[in-house]
Formats: C-alpha cells, structure tokens, sequence
C-alpha cells in the first residue's frame, strides 16, 4: 500500500504527498484520493532529469481524481494519465480545455473527462474544488507578458474544512494583481503549493512568491516546482529564507514523501 493510502487522516486534516516537480495526491479524511499533475515519466536521460527513477509508479497510488492545471508535458503527462486510465478504471480527470482535448485524443474516454474553466467549482466525491486562474488569458500587457499559450488554472481545494491552494504555474507578475490573488484570498486557503524560480522569469521570483504567500494570506506556503529537471530546479531552503518573518509558515515536503497536515490554527 502506498504511504497516501496508508496514512491516517482525521477530519480537519489532509494527507498530502509530493512526488516531485508539481506532482501531488491529496487524500481527505473519507479517503478519496485526488492525484495532480502526475508526472511520472520513464525515460529519464541523466542530461534531464536529476533522479534516474519515477517516483512511483501509477499502478502503486488508488486514484479516484486527476485534475490538471494546463496543458504542458509536465503538467499534463499522457504517458502517466494512460496508466492511470487503465490501472484505475474507476478514475476521472478534470482539467482545462486543452488538457481535455489532449485526453481523449490519446485515448481516454470523453465520458470520464470534466472540462474546467476559471470560477468552475467542482464537487470530487465529497472534495469541494474551486478553479481560479494562475496566468490571465490577456497575459499582462503592461508588463509585456504575452498571452499564454494554453489555459493556466490554479485551485482552492476544500479536503473537509482544509482548504489547499495548488498554484499550477502562475504568472511572474501574479502577486501584483488583485484580480488573480482576491478570488483566491477570498476562499481564505490554509495551505499553498507555490510554483516560483528564483531567476527564470516565467514565474513569480522568490520575492513575488513570498508576496503570493502573503497577499492570499496563507498559514502554511509549500514551494513547488522543482527537484526534477537539471534545468530550472532551485534550492527550497533559500526560497524559505526569502521570507522575512515567521508567517507564514514555510514547509518543505522531502521529495516522494507524505505529511499529514494539520491547518496550526486547528490545533492551537
């Protein structure tokens, strides 16, 4: 049994397991287990990837939920989303447009796919999930942004009173719009997985993570997005020291691991 599947979840709790780069499974109190932007590739060049083995295979995890933040390989793995289809037959997937599409021409069933758009709110057998954006379709003109080329969502997910915030891959300017951080801000998330890089440039630096953390009002901030590729990893611990204070509180989930997380205020 994987460790998602074996850990002990009380109400107003979640178990969460990070795989790697953006990859998580959530698993509520009543055991239904979500998977997010499964990644679990089996080619891994050593020039690409800095771990020679997937961090699971898909057949290890029960999976009642895929949802999906866009539509790029690392987000919306085919490779890995096939397993899943047919390691789990009971599974649905939820995610944008293009990710949809890019499903069911592979080969997964129309019938076991939603469709989410930006203020879609989703009922995941007992998990309420609130679709917000993480890049505006406009992209930011002023700052010379350009459109994206695919739908970016983020989600608040409502695991029994624990609300998650999953950033999916958010514009570099996120935290200097109010239209993105006030729909977030307002579904008052606990926990929030962060996808950031401290020089690349497509998304938030360190500082505009800490102002995401801060603006949405986060308890706990998990950074994400890393100790996968060669190429745009980042030290989580420099990210933490980024932050000037104490709150929020910062946690980093060793890679391939699970935690159990209580919101602090809870046990307070």
């Amino acid at each position: 049994m994987h460790a998602i599947e074996a850990a002990t979840v009380n109400p107003g709790s979640v178990a969460i397991h990070w795989f790697e780069q953006s990859s998580y499974a959530l698993k509520d109190a009543k055991g239904t287990i979500v998977m997010i932007d499964p990644y679990f590739p089996r080619q891994r060049p050593p020039e690409k990837y800095i771990h020679a083995e997937p961090p699971v295979d898909e057949a290890e995890v029960r999976t009642d939920w895929v949802l999906l933040t866009h539509n790029h390989s690392d987000h919306t793995c085919i490779e890995s989303l096939l397993r899943i289809r047919d390691a789990w037959p009971k599974a649905r997937f939820a995610g944008p447009v293009e990710s949809v599409q890019a499903m069911v021409e592979a080969g997964i069933p129309q019938e076991r796919t939603i469709t989410v758009r930006a203020g879609d709110r989703l009922e995941l057998d007992g998990l309420q999930v609130a679709a917000v954006y993480a890049k505006p379709p406009e992209g930011d003109p002023e700052r010379g942004i350009a459109p994206p080329d695919v739908t970016h969502l983020g989600y608040v997910i409502d695991a029994g009173g624990v609300r998650v915030y999953v950033s999916g891959d958010p514009i570099n300017t996120f935290a200097e719009r109010d239209d993105l951080i006030r729909p977030i801000a307002e579904l008052k998330p606990h926990i929030g997985f962060l996808t950031t890089h401290p020089t690349e440039g497509e998304f938030p630096f360190f500082d505009g993570s800490v102002a995401m953390a801060t603006k949405i009002g986060l308890v706990t901030a998990v950074p994400a997005h890393y100790d996968c590729f060669v190429k745009r990893n980042y030290d989580p611990h420099e990210w933490s020291a980024a932050f000037p204070s104490d709150r929020p509180e910062r946690l980093i989930i060793p890679r391939n691991s699970t935690v159990v997380y209580t919101p602090p205020e809870a046990t307070a």
